[in-house]
């Protein structure tokens, strides 16, 4: 019996299959991966997850999704089939998402940054949506509304200013950040790869993938300088 997939990883835009001379074709592929992913992570059980996006987002063959999974071809296949009917029916759901194209969501990302990095509770509530959602994958842990998100991570995340150096990143089709986190010798360390949905209103969810394992996919070092400058570790890895 082989275990079944409880949560994604990242995917870095740098590595979502596109023909980036064109910029239809960047646009088409965001939107793929966007709408896949809200589809795995809301509505598919965890091998229909893992499927979707070994197939239709990182382009694998059925054979080498069926052995990576220990299934068969035909079984991979038919997941397949019931994973795009979902999402079909979770379509409505990706007009919500939108690209950090316009400048208030640009400076909704700096100041989200900005509170993290200053340890800043209250100004980070600020940019949550009332009914925002924090996912900490691998964990199961999960909290649901600006009130719970931000009591959370001002006793239990936050520490005190400088403790956090955050680098923009780009997975799943979405704007994020790798953060790293401080240690005792003053070294900031790989911690966790944050992949962030924005609305109109704000950030309606964070997902924050605390496994520093992920930082190779994007091409970053498992440890800062501390002496770097803040603005030039707000960067664009991944994009």
């Amino acid at each position: 019996m082989h275990a079944e997939v409880p949560w994604l990883q990242p995917v870095p835009d740098d590595l979502i299959s596109a023909d980036f001379a064109d910029p239809a074709s960047i646009v088409g592929s965001h939107s793929s991966v966007r709408l896949a992913l809200i589809a795995a992570l809301q509505h598919l059980p965890p091998r229909q997850r893992a499927v979707l996006i070994l197939r239709d987002v990182l382009r694998w063959q059925a054979s080498e999704t069926a052995e990576l999974l220990g299934t068969t071809t035909t079984a991979v296949n038919s997941m397949l089939r019931r994973a795009r009917t979902q999402i079909s029916q979770a379509a409505s759901v990706a007009d919500d998402i939108r690209e950090p194209a316009d400048r208030r969501q640009r400076e909704l990302l700096d100041r989200y940054a900005a509170a993290f990095e200053n340890a800043d509770g209250v100004a980070l509530s600020r940019l949550l949506r009332e009914d925002a959602v924090l996912e900490m994958p691998p964990s199961p842990t999960w909290f649901a509304g600006r009130e719970a998100i931000a009591l959370f991570l001002t006793t239990r995340v936050l520490g005190q200013p400088g403790d956090f150096r955050l680098v923009r990143v780009a997975a799943n089709g979405q704007p994020g950040f790798a953060a790293y986190l401080r240690d005792t010798g003053g070294q900031y360390r790989a911690h966790a790869v944050q992949v962030l949905t924005l609305d109109g209103a704000g950030i309606t969810r964070v997902v924050s993938f605390n496994q520093p394992e992920l930082f190779a996919m994007f091409g970053l070092p498992p440890v800062l300088s501390p002496d770097l400058p803040p603005d030039s570790a707000t960067g664009t890895a991944g994009r």
